[in-house]
């Protein structure tokens, strides 16, 4: 299984889901969904996590989680790890319980805060599991409409809060917010096969891409290209740089260096995660090798040339910090 994209930074807010193992059932009974939600409830204190949101069923789960601390990944292998041990001793039971790697979707929280917390908890209704959110007992929908301390460790009020600055009118609010149905959009997201790693808006997008792409690129970490630079950037740069019109990067005839179309390839290659065909495609080349040649070949020019090496290098400076 290859490795999820992580993002982590203070008060990042995370859809999170996990599922059993080859879709099995995670909570059998009524006491593993107490064991879990509890775990959920202790994580708020040990790890300092704010859980906006939760549903349980039987094969898998939903939060909407916001960490201060920049701790997803150490709280949630904390959470599925006990919970599997504590699974495994009640069901006299061995091994692996969750299918692996838990699923985590960074936020744009100014966005979809509201949209996720009604996804969450119309989950069951959406399953045909109930035909009224309230009937649900295993999510947190419950904990919205109540007055009851025992709910005061789920982070609601600054959900409720966007909904309506009176706090007197919170749940009355709250009800007719819920009973309406979900966005397009969101039901959109969350119907792909492959989930991507981030739900924001495209300035959201481009700013986790500004701050993560160094340190977040990974060419094992397939989600992590939603961060690299696209070549269309790539390419509007280098037009720029060298004052030349989009027709340059295409152009190629043999025995002839086009240095700006070399240069965007060889950037293209070395940032924008793709594949040589895919690179080939955005400039109007047939065959895979014939990029490698020009990578190559821009590798050595790079090395030996030092006016181009020093243009380059200001050219992925800007790639770097603007994409």
């Amino acid at each position: 299984m290859t490795r999820p994209l992580r993002i982590q930074y203070p008060n990042a807010w995370y859809h999170v889901m996990n599922r059993g193992r080859r879709g099995e059932t995670v909570f059998p009974g009524k006491e593993d969904y107490l064991i879990f939600i509890d775990l959920l409830r202790e994580a708020t204190e040990v790890w300092n996590v704010r859980i906006a949101a939760y549903c349980l069923l039987s094969s898998h789960y939903h939060l909407l989680i916001q960490t201060p601390e920049a701790n997803v990944s150490r709280c949630m292998r904390h959470i599925n790890g006990i919970y599997t041990q504590r699974y495994n001793r009640l069901h006299n039971a061995d091994g692996q319980l969750f299918r692996g790697r838990f699923k985590s979707v960074l936020v744009d929280a100014d966005s979809y805060l509201l949209e996720l917390v009604k996804y969450i908890h119309r989950n069951p209704l959406r399953a045909g599991i109930v035909d009224e959110v309230g009937k649900y007992p295993w999510s947190s929908h419950k904990g919205y409409l109540s007055h009851s301390e025992k709910w005061d460790w789920i982070y609601k009020d600054f959900i409720l809060s966007i909904l309506t600055k009176k706090k007197k009118d919170f749940r009355k609010v709250y009800k007719d917010f819920i009973s309406q149905e979900e966005s397009e959009g969101i039901l959109k997201f969350f119907s792909r096969g492959n989930l991507p790693a981030i739900l924001g808006h495209q300035d959201f997008i481009d700013l986790i891409r500004e701050k993560f792409y160094k340190q977040s690129y990974d060419r094992h970490v397939p989600q992590s290209r939603i961060l690299a630079p696209s070549i269309v950037h790539i390419k509007q740069i280098v037009e720029k740089e060298y004052n030349i019109s989009s027709e340059v990067l295409v152009f190629s005839r043999r025995g002839f260096f086009n240095e700006p179309r070399s240069v965007a390839i060889y950037l293209s290659r070395k940032y924008s995660g793709k594949t040589l065909l895919e690179i080939g495609t955005e400039f109007s080349m047939s065959q895979y090798s014939s990029v490698s040649s020009v990578v190559d070949k821009m590798k050595t020019v790079v090395a030996k040339n030092r006016k181009i090496r020093k243009r380059v290098q200001a050219i992925e400076k800007i790639v770097n910090k603007g994409h």
